[in-house]
Protein backbone atom coordinates (compact mmCIF):
# COMPACT_ATOMS: atom_id res chain seq x y z
CA UNK A 1 0.00 0.00 0.00
CA UNK A 2 1.16 3.17 -0.89
CA UNK A 3 1.95 5.81 1.99
CA UNK A 4 1.23 8.99 0.56
CA UNK A 5 -1.20 11.23 1.68
CA UNK A 6 -2.91 13.33 -0.28
CA UNK A 7 -4.93 16.17 1.19
CA UNK A 8 -8.18 17.84 -0.75
CA UNK A 9 -9.18 21.62 -0.08
CA UNK A 10 -12.78 22.63 -1.21
CA UNK A 11 -12.24 25.96 -3.01
CA UNK A 12 -14.47 28.68 -4.29
CA UNK A 13 -12.21 29.54 -7.00
CA UNK A 14 -9.10 27.26 -8.47
CA UNK A 15 -7.34 29.50 -10.15
CA UNK A 16 -7.60 32.14 -7.54
CA UNK A 17 -6.24 29.81 -4.88
CA UNK A 18 -3.83 28.64 -7.04
CA UNK A 19 -2.22 32.39 -7.52
CA UNK A 20 -2.55 32.78 -3.03
CA UNK A 21 -0.20 30.17 -2.68
CA UNK A 22 2.03 30.83 -5.28
CA UNK A 23 2.44 33.87 -4.01
CA UNK A 24 2.95 32.73 -0.52
CA UNK A 25 5.68 30.30 -1.89
CA UNK A 26 3.87 27.07 -1.89
CA UNK A 27 4.55 25.22 -5.48
CA UNK A 28 1.31 25.08 -7.32
CA UNK A 29 0.24 23.86 -10.51
CA UNK A 30 -3.48 24.60 -11.67
CA UNK A 31 -5.02 22.51 -13.96
CA UNK A 32 -8.12 25.33 -15.26
CA UNK A 33 -10.81 26.20 -13.11
CA UNK A 34 -11.09 22.09 -12.41
CA UNK A 35 -8.19 21.20 -9.66
CA UNK A 36 -4.69 22.44 -8.67
CA UNK A 37 -2.09 20.71 -6.88
CA UNK A 38 0.23 22.34 -4.38
CA UNK A 39 3.52 20.79 -2.91
CA UNK A 40 5.25 22.43 0.16
CA UNK A 41 7.74 20.28 1.76
CA UNK A 42 6.57 16.34 0.88
CA UNK A 43 3.16 17.15 1.43
CA UNK A 44 0.41 17.39 -1.72
CA UNK A 45 -2.48 19.53 -1.36
CA UNK A 46 -5.01 19.06 -4.07
CA UNK A 47 -7.81 21.99 -4.49
CA UNK A 48 -10.87 21.32 -5.84
CA UNK A 49 -14.11 23.55 -6.72
CA UNK A 50 -17.05 22.68 -4.18
CA UNK A 51 -19.15 21.20 -6.21
CA UNK A 52 -16.46 18.59 -6.53
CA UNK A 53 -15.36 17.80 -3.27
CA UNK A 54 -19.42 17.38 -2.12
CA UNK A 55 -19.30 14.48 -4.49
CA UNK A 56 -16.19 12.93 -3.16
CA UNK A 57 -17.52 13.14 0.29
CA UNK A 58 -21.11 12.93 0.13
CA UNK A 59 -21.60 16.11 2.41
CA UNK A 60 -21.80 19.53 2.29
CA UNK A 61 -18.70 21.61 2.71
CA UNK A 62 -17.79 23.31 6.04
CA UNK A 63 -18.72 27.15 6.13
CA UNK A 64 -15.65 28.12 7.29
CA UNK A 65 -16.38 31.89 7.97
CA UNK A 66 -18.43 29.74 11.06
CA UNK A 67 -16.79 27.28 11.90
CA UNK A 68 -13.15 25.64 11.55
CA UNK A 69 -12.65 22.15 9.88
CA UNK A 70 -9.01 21.29 10.63
CA UNK A 71 -5.62 23.50 10.91
CA UNK A 72 -2.56 22.64 8.89
CA UNK A 73 0.78 23.46 10.54
CA UNK A 74 3.73 24.10 8.69
CA UNK A 75 7.13 24.51 10.19
CA UNK A 76 9.26 27.41 9.96
CA UNK A 77 13.12 27.28 10.29
CA UNK A 78 13.39 30.62 11.97
CA UNK A 79 11.19 33.69 13.62
CA UNK A 80 11.99 35.72 10.81
CA UNK A 81 10.66 32.98 8.70
CA UNK A 82 7.49 33.15 10.73
CA UNK A 83 7.07 36.84 10.29
CA UNK A 84 8.02 36.75 6.23
CA UNK A 85 5.62 34.40 5.82
CA UNK A 86 3.07 35.84 7.44
CA UNK A 87 3.63 39.30 5.87
CA UNK A 88 3.28 37.59 2.32
CA UNK A 89 0.10 36.19 3.47
CA UNK A 90 -1.26 39.52 4.46
CA UNK A 91 -0.12 40.61 0.83
CA UNK A 92 -1.71 38.26 -0.85
CA UNK A 93 -5.15 38.80 0.61
CA UNK A 94 -5.02 35.74 3.15
CA UNK A 95 -6.33 37.31 6.49
CA UNK A 96 -4.43 36.93 9.86
CA UNK A 97 -6.23 35.13 12.90
CA UNK A 98 -3.44 34.92 15.10
CA UNK A 99 -0.25 37.40 14.81
CA UNK A 100 3.08 36.15 15.48
CA UNK A 101 3.70 35.70 18.63
CA UNK A 102 5.84 33.53 21.17
CA UNK A 103 4.40 30.59 23.41
CA UNK A 104 5.56 28.75 26.28
CA UNK A 105 9.15 30.17 25.75
CA UNK A 106 10.43 28.10 23.02
CA UNK A 107 7.37 28.28 20.19
CA UNK A 108 6.98 30.93 17.85
CA UNK A 109 4.48 31.03 15.52
CA UNK A 110 1.11 32.81 13.78
CA UNK A 111 -1.67 31.27 12.22
CA UNK A 112 -3.74 32.48 8.71
CA UNK A 113 -6.62 31.85 6.73
CA UNK A 114 -6.89 31.32 3.29
CA UNK A 115 -9.13 32.85 0.86
CA UNK A 116 -11.85 29.96 1.25
CA UNK A 117 -11.13 30.33 5.51
CA UNK A 118 -8.89 27.36 5.84
CA UNK A 119 -6.75 27.86 8.98
CA UNK A 120 -2.96 27.81 8.53
CA UNK A 121 -0.40 27.61 11.27
CA UNK A 122 3.10 28.34 11.16
CA UNK A 123 5.66 27.43 13.59
CA UNK A 124 8.92 27.46 14.62
CA UNK A 125 10.00 25.61 17.95
CA UNK A 126 13.65 26.36 19.37
CA UNK A 127 14.24 23.05 20.55
CA UNK A 128 17.25 24.23 22.80
CA UNK A 129 14.53 26.16 24.91
CA UNK A 130 12.36 23.42 25.09
CA UNK A 131 11.81 21.65 28.51
CA UNK A 132 12.87 18.28 29.17
CA UNK A 133 11.16 15.57 30.48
Amino acid sequence: MSQEIWINLPVKDVEKSTAFFNEIGFRAESVGNERARLTIGQTAILLFPDETFEKFTGSKTADTSQSAEVIFSIGAESREEVDAFIQKVESAGGSIFGKPGETDGWMYGAGFADLDGHRWNLLYMDESKMPKR
